[in-house]
C-alpha cells in the first residue's frame, strides 16, 4: 500500500511539473544593431534563428537593424529577407541617381549636361546635407511594407516593432513605434553624410546609431524574458584605415557605441558578433559573404537557441509574405503640404490620370519623376484600402525652398575642342511651374544655351529657348562650293571654315499615353560661316562670306525614349521624328525658296548575353522641295560631340566629311561592360548621302559611305569618357575619337 502511494504521489508531481513546462512560454525578444551592409549578417542569423525553431515576440532595432527588423516584423521570413537584399542595388539605392526612365524629357537632358549642382541661393554656394534625399530607400520601403500600410501602430505588427532615431537638433534618442512604417525606418537608417535627416512629428531625424545602436533595454521594457542580440557595429579603426571625412565621422560615432556596449553585452542572453572585420558600412557587393558571417555565427549557439525554443509553444515558422500581383489600382489621390506647386503639376509628375490600372514600378517611376525635379525635399506616401483592390493615394510633400542653383560641367571633343561649363538656373522665376536656365560656355569656342520652361505636366507646357554655337574646322573646299559653282581658279583641297549659328525658337509640346512627347514650335535660325583661306572681301580681307542669313521657320516634333542610359544603353526604345518648314529668309541667300526638311532616327537596345549590350539605330533625313539652299544640308563625319542643326556623327571620317539634301544611315554597337561603369564597344555604320538621291534612285543602288570603330569607355560623374580608333575602307584611312565629359 505504501508504495502506492509513493508511485501515486511521484506521477502526481511528474504531472504537475510537465503542465508547469507545458504551461511556461517564453517571450523572445531580437535586437538588431546598425551597421550598414554588416547589417546583412543578421539574415543569416535569422536563417540559423528559423531553422532553431525559435518564435520571436518582439524586435527592436537600429538602422540596417531597423530596416531588416521592421521587414521581419511584417511578415517576411528570412529565405524572402535574402532574395530582397540579394536582388536590391544598394548602391544606387543610396544615392540620387534615379532611373533615366523615370524623367521626363526635360529632365533627361537637364541631368544629362551637368557635372555638379549646388545650390546657389543669394549667390551663395551651399553644401547638401547628404549624398542622398533617401527617396529611392523609402521607395522600396514603401512598397515591400505596403501589405501593411493601414497599420500605424507597430504594436499590432505580426511581430511588434520598434526602432531607434535620433533628433538632430537636441541629440536625444527618438523610439519610433507608430506612424508610417517606411518613413520611421528610413529615419532610423539616416547616415549621416550619406541620407538626409527625415523630419517626423516636427523632429529632425538621422540615424538612430547616433545614440542607441543596441536597444537592448528598449526591448526588455515590451516584455522579453530572453533577448538574443546581432551586433554588427564597426569597431574603432587605427589611422591607418581612417582615410576619409566618412571614415573619420564614422570613428567618432563609434566611441559611444562601442562603450555602451560594454554593459549591454552582459544583459543579451544570447549575443552574436558575427565576423565581419573585414568589411564596412557600405560593402553592399559582399552581400553573399557577409550574409554567411551571420549564419556561421549563429549555427555555433545552435544549441542554445534549440533551448529556447523548446521553452516556447505555438513555435509556428513565418510563413513569409505572399506577394500575388504587382498591380496597383488607384482611385483616388489626395496631396499634402503643396503651396507652389499645383495639384495638376504634381499629378502630371507622377503621371497619375484617376482611375488608374498600373503598377508599383510605374508608380514609383512617377514619384522619382517628381524627385528628379528637385522642387521637393521629401515626398511621402501611403495606400488607403478602399475595397476591390482599389487604393487612396495619400501623398505628403515638402517642396524645396531653393530656387537658384549653380550647375558646373565640362568636355573635350575634336569639332567643338575644349570648353567649360557655367550655368545658372533659377525656379519660380515668374510663374509657379517655371524654370530659367542659362549655359554659358567657355573654352576654344564661345557658346551659350538660354531656356525658359514652363512645366504643365499632362497639360501643354510653354517653352523658348536660344542658343549660339561656334567652331572653326578644316573643311573640304565642296563643303561650300558645290561642282556647278566651283571657281576655276581653285588649287584649293581644304580651308578653314568658322560656322556660327544663331537659333531662337518659341514651341508648346504635351505628353501623351504617359510616353511619347509631341511638340510644335517657330523657329528663327541665323547662319553665318566665312572662310579666311580663300578670297578677298570688299575691304580688301583675306576672306569669303559664304553664308549670312536668317532664316524663319515652322516645326513639329515627336519624341519616344525609354534607353536605360543615353550612352551606353543596354535596353530600351528610341525615336526622334522632325519636320521643319522653311518659310521665308533674310540675308545673303537672295535665291531662297520654300522648302521643308524632315528627318527621324529608330533606335534599339538591348542586353543579349550578361553584361554584352547590342544597340541597332537607323536614320534618315530629306530635303522637300527647292534645291536652292543647301547650307542647311546635312553633314556628316566624326563622332563625340553634341549635334547641331544637321550635322551628323559618322564612324570612319572626320567631322563634316561629305554632304547632301539626303542621307540614310544604319549603326549597330556591341558593347561590353568589362568593369562596372567601364565598357569596350565595337561599332560599324554605314550610309548613303547625296542630294535627290530618293529621285534618282541612288538611295539602293549601292552603298556609298562605310565605317568601323573599336574603343573604350568610362561613366564618370562628368560625363562618358570615350576612346575611339575608327576605319573606313573607302578612305584606306582612320580616324581617332576623343570625347570627354556630357555633351553641350
Amino acid at each position: 500500500m505504501k508504495r502506492i502511494v509513493v508511485l501515486i504521489v511521484f506521477l502526481t508531481a511528474m504531472f504537475s511539473f510537465s503542465q508547469e513546462i507545458e504551461k511556461e512560454d517564453i517571450k523572445v525578444g531580437l535586437v538588431l544593431s546598425g551597421g550598414g551592409a554588416k547589417g546583412f549578417a543578421h539574415v543569416g542569423v535569422l536563417k540559423i534563428i528559423e531553422e532553431a525553431g525559435i518564435r520571436i515576440d518582439y524586435i527592436g532595432g537600429t538602422s540596417m537593424g531597423a530596416i531588416i527588423g521592421a521587414l521581419y516584423a511584417s511578415g517576411y521570413n528570412a529565405k524572402q529577407l535574402d532574395s530582397i537584399i540579394r536582388t536590391t542595388d544598394f548602391e544606387m539605392l543610396i544615392q540620387d541617381n534615379l532611373p533615366r526612365s523615370a524623367k521626363t524629357f526635360y529632365e533627361k537632358d537637364d541631368s544629362e549636361k551637368y557635372a555638379i549642382t549646388l545650390p546657389f541661393d543669394n549667390f551663395q554656394i551651399k553644401i547638401p546635407s547628404a549624398l542622398s534625399k533617401g527617396q529611392n530607400v523609402y521607395n522600396l520601403l514603401s512598397k515591400l511594407t505596403d501589405h501593411v500600410s493601414d497599420i500605424d501602430d507597430f504594436n499590432k505588427l505580426p511581430i511588434p516593432f520598434f526602432c531607434i532615431a535620433t533628433d538632430i537638433e537636441t541629440g536625444e534618442m527618438v523610439l519610433i513605434n507608430s506612424g508610417n512604417l517606411p518613413k520611421a525606418i528610413t529615419a532610423s537608417g539616416a547616415i549621416p553624410s550619406l541620407l538626409s535627416p527625415v523630419e517626423i512629428n516636427g523632429r529632425l531625424l538621422i540615424d538612430g546609431g547616433v545614440v542607441n545602436n543596441y536597444p537592448i533595454d528598449e526591448v526588455r521594457a515590451m516584455g522579453a524574458d530572453i533577448i538574443i542580440g546581432v551586433d554588427v557595429q564597426d569597431s574603432l579603426e587605427t589611422r591607418e584605415n581612417l582615410k576619409s571625412a566618412f571614415d573619420i565621422l564614422m570613428q567618432i560615432n563609434n566611441y559611444r557605441t562601442i562603450k555602451d556596449m560594454k554593459t549591454k553585452v552582459a544583459k543579451t542572453d544570447v549575443y552574436l558578433d558575427p565576423m565581419i572585420d573585414d568589411y564596412s558600412v557600405i560593402s553592399f557587393s559582399d552581400v553573399d559573404k557577409i550574409i554567411k558571417s551571420g549564419v556561421d555565427k549563429a549555427t555555433i549557439k545552435f544549441s542554445e537557441l534549440k533551448k529556447i525554443a523548446a521553452r516556447q509553444t505555438n513555435n509556428v515558422a513565418p510563413k513569409g509574405v505572399k506577394i500575388t500581383t504587382d498591380s496597383l489600382w488607384i482611385s483616388s489621390v489626395e496631396i499634402n503640404g503643396n503651396k507652389t506647386y499645383t495639384r495638376s503639376y504634381i499629378l502630371g509628375k507622377l503621371k497619375i490620370r484617376t482611375p488608374l490600372k498600373t503598377t508599383y514600378i510605374k508608380f514609383n517611376e512617377g514619384v522619382n519623376n517628381m524627385t528628379a525635379t528637385a522642387n521637393f525635399e521629401h515626398i511621402d506616401y501611403h495606400f488607403i484600402n478602399e475595397g476591390n483592390s482599389w487604393k487612396k493615394l495619400v501623398i505628403d510633400v515638402k517642396e524645396s525652398d531653393s530656387k537658384l542653383l549653380l550647375r558646373l560641367g565640362v568636355h573635350y571633343d575634336k569639332l567643338f575642342k575644349s570648353a567649360a561649363l557655367v550655368n545658372i538656373t533659377r525656379k519660380r522665376l515668374i510663374s509657379n511651374n517655371d524654370v530659367v536656365s542659362f549655359d554659358f560656355i567657355v573654352g576654344d569656342n564661345i557658346r551659350y544655351n538660354l531656356d525658359y520652361y514652363i512645366d504643365k505636366g499632362y497639360y501643354w507646357s510653354v517653352g523658348l529657348n536660344s542658343h549660339y554655337n561656334f567652331f572653326d574646322k578644316n573643311v573640304a573646299v565642296d563643303f561650300v562650293y558645290s561642282e556647278d559653282n566651283m571657281p576655276d581658279d581653285n588649287e584649293l583641297n581644304q580651308i578653314e571654315l568658322e560656322y556660327s549659328d544663331l537659333t531662337n525658337q518659341v514651341f508648346v509640346q504635351t505628353l501623351f499615353k504617359r510616353s511619347y512627347l509631341f511638340g510644335v514650335g517657330i523657329e528663327h535660325k541665323w547662319l553665318r560661316y566665312l572662310s579666311e583661306t580663300i578670297g578677298i572681301d570688299e575691304n580688301n580681307n583675306p576672306r569669303t562670306i559664304f553664308e549670312d542669313t536668317n532664316y524663319f521657320s515652322t516645326y513639329g516634333f515627336l519624341k519616344f525614349d525609354t534607353y536605360d542610359n543615353k550612352f551606353y544603353p543596354t535596353k530600351g526604345f528610341y525615336f526622334e521624328g522632325d519636320f521643319h518648314l522653311y518659310l521665308f529668309a533674310n540675308g545673303i541667300n537672295k535665291d531662297f525658296e520654300e522648302f521643308s526638311i524632315a528627318k527621324a532616327k529608330i533606335g534599339f537596345a538591348k542586353t543579349i548575353f550578361k553584361k554584352l549590350s547590342i544597340v541597332a539605330s537607323t536614320e534618315g533625313g530629306v530635303k522637300i522641295g527647292s534645291s536652292s539652299t543647301n547650307t542647311l544640308d546635312f553633314f556628316l563625319g566624326g563622332d563625340g560631340f553634341k549635334p547641331v542643326n544637321n550635322i551628323i556623327s559618322f564612324y570612319g571620317y572626320d567631322a563634316l566629311s561629305f554632304r547632301g539634301d539626303t542621307y540614310l544611315k544604319a549603326s549597330l554597337t556591341f558593347d561590353y561592360e568589362i568593369f562596372k561603369n567601364s565598357h569596350i564597344n565595337i561599332s560599324a555604320n554605314i550610309a548613303n548621302v547625296g542630294d535627290r538621291l530618293f529621285t534618282t534612285n541612288q538611295w539602293i543602288n549601292e552603298i556609298d559611305y562605310t565605317g568601323y570603330a573599336i574603343g573604350c569607355g568610362w561613366e564618370t560623374f562628368v560625363g562618358p569618357i570615350d576612346l575611339k580608333y575608327s576605319y573606313s575602307p573607302e578612305r584606306e584611312e582612320g580616324e581617332f575619337y576623343v570625347s570627354v565629359g556630357f555633351r553641350f
